[in-house]
């Protein structure tokens, strides 16, 4: 049986896309830019904050110092809405519940900013015991690169044979093999499935009971 279970938080545990979107849209907005239509959204976010306002500006117009005006407004926006919209995946608070309940430790990895996360995840789930709840911070490198599975495992002493990842994009299980632990998609979220198999996810879920399954087994093979 696994003992820890690292989830990824936006696309995995909570449908955060249209709030993510608005705060977007408003900091272009503020700049002046023009605005995308929030079903785009899915395809710009997954690398960080940064990245999505890179990815939402005009090419040409993707400066640092463009960016970094663009992260103020979006930040402010956010951290006053950013649960506007937000509401957590069909079946993802059982799960948690039955995971907590199984002594199974659970942590989040997330490319969000440390604040929204430490403010978004109490407010959704605020029954559930955290190991960890990690975002992006300054000076650290955002996924793939492992190190914050690195700082989870510091945190809550797990060998890696007993920790699951899980997340909704060729990102998270990128993640997850550079960390070298095991993996498990899921299609919910804002990822198309081919990125999943592109990525080689260990497995790929349709619904959140099934990684239960998976915890309990010990393996997603």
């Amino acid at each position: 049986m696994k003992k820890l279970v690292i989830f990824d938080l936006d696309g995995t545990l909570l449908n955060t896309i249209n709030d993510l979107g608005e705060a977007t849209n408003h900091a272009l907005h503020e700049l002046g830019f023009p605005t995308h239509a929030l079903s785009v959204y899915p395809s710009y976010v997954g690398n960080g904050v940064r990245k999505l306002m890179e990815r939402a500006l005009p090419d040409s117009e993707a400066t640092p110092e463009t960016v970094a005006a663009m992260l103020e407004h979006f930040k402010a926006y956010y951290d006053e809405h950013g649960c506007d919209h937000t509401s957590p995946y069909p079946g993802i608070p059982e799960l948690l519940r039955q995971l907590t309940d199984a002594d199974v430790n659970i942590a989040v990895a997330s490319n969000k900013y440390q604040e929204a996360v430490e403010a978004i995840v109490p407010r959704f789930f605020p029954d559930v015991h955290w190991a960890a709840l990690e975002g992006q911070k300054q000076g650290v490198p955002v996924k793939p690169d492992p190190s914050i599975v690195f700082e989870i495992l510091t945190k809550c002493p797990t060998p890696k044979a007993d920790v699951l990842y899980v997340g909704d994009s060729g990102v998270d299980i990128e993640t997850a093999r550079r960390a070298c632990v095991d993996n498990v998609g899921v299609t919910w979220g804002y990822r198309p499935v081919r990125e999943l198999k592109a990525a080689y996810a260990d497995r790929i879920v349709d619904n959140p009971m099934e990684i239960l399954e998976v915890v309990q087994s010990g393996s997603p093979l």
